[in-house]
């Protein structure tokens, strides 16, 4: 089995060494990274094991590996339009998994094959130094579907190797709605998480829950519009589930924008609050804090 992870950052790092064990893999990564796991291999510690791992990286995709079984993406979603330029002629007609935050990267991935793969994980990766990655918490296991809904052989081998590299991984028919279900997780606790450079745990204060409470409140209304089934059948339901299973599972996780933030880098905002404002907007909905705290981390992009 061939796989090829493109984009690939501290998640993409991470999959790709586990999934060394069981399959052949290269991955696609900034030179520092592909320098540093030549020299030492990558190296991972936290809830995923401990340990180096050698596999094939570069830059680049070498020749060998346009014809992967796999390709998945773990870029940001600001780069899922150029990543899906870039390798377009490698990645046209075959599995194409998007392994990344928010709402709109499958649609992106479906101008380029019709053999999209969505791909939902919601996993704590936090950089130590180049090429390596402490795993800090998981609050569940990664969910793998054809987009926007079913499965196939393709999806259920792909989950089968995960779960032989030791990933918890499940195939869904209902992928779409599990992404939804993680991005509702991404829009209440990560742009906050980053405005506030506190980590998930702290935002239980009476305070910035009255905000989580209301931009979760928001996300519904919108995703009830959008046809989308979410498991919890109302916001409060979630809400309920969000205080007492994901948030303590990931209490000291910092959040992906903070850490964006404090590299100077652009977050990935439009793709979580960001889409929830824009279809809102499209449906005629009233969506102030998902607006409100979109226009902060923007602010905070240009400082």
């Amino acid at each position: 089995m061939k796989i090829v992870v493109l984009g690939a950052g501290a998640v993409g790092l991470t999959v790709a060494a586990k999934l060394s064990r069981v399959a052949d893999v290269h991955a696609v990564a900034r030179k520092r990274h592909a320098d540093a796991i030549r020299k030492r291999g990558f190296l991972m510690t936290g809830i995923w094991g401990e340990g180096a791992y050698r596999f094939s990286c570069s830059e680049d995709l070498p020749e060998m590996w346009q014809d992967a079984d796999y390709y998945i993406i773990t870029a940001k979603s600001t780069d899922t339009g150029e990543i899906c330029r870039q390798f377009a002629d490698s990645i046209r007609g075959r599995p194409v998994v998007s392994l990344q935050n928010g709402i709109g990267n499958e649609e992106i991935i479906g101008t380029f094959t019709d053999r999209t793969i969505g791909a939902m994980i919601i996993t704590g990766f936090e950089w130590q130094d180049d090429a390596s990655v402490h795993v800090s918490v998981e609050a569940a296991p990664m969910k793998l579907g054809r987009y926007p809904s079913g499965t196939n052989d393709a999806v259920e081998s792909l989950a089968a190797l995960l779960r032989r590299a030791g990933i918890r991984a499940e195939a869904t028919a209902t992928v779409r709605t599990d992404i939804w279900s993680k991005t509702l997780y991404n829009c209440a606790l990560n742009p906050l998480g980053a405005v506030m450079n506190v980590p998930y745990g702290a935002l239980t204060d009476p305070h910035a829950w009255a905000i989580v409470t209301a931009i979760v409140r928001e996300a519904y209304r919108v995703a009830e519009a959008e046809g989308v089934a979410l498991p919890w059948e109302a916001p409060e339901a979630y809400l309920d589930y969000l205080r007492t299973g994901q948030i303590p599972a990931t209490a000291a996780h910092h959040s992906s924008m903070l850490q964006d933030l404090a590299l100077g880098r652009k977050t990935e905002i439009d793709f979580m609050n960001g889409a929830v404002a824009a279809l809102a907007r499209k449906h005629g909905i009233d969506a102030p804090y998902n607006t409100c705290i979109t226009e902060l981390i923007h602010f905070r992009e240009r400082l």
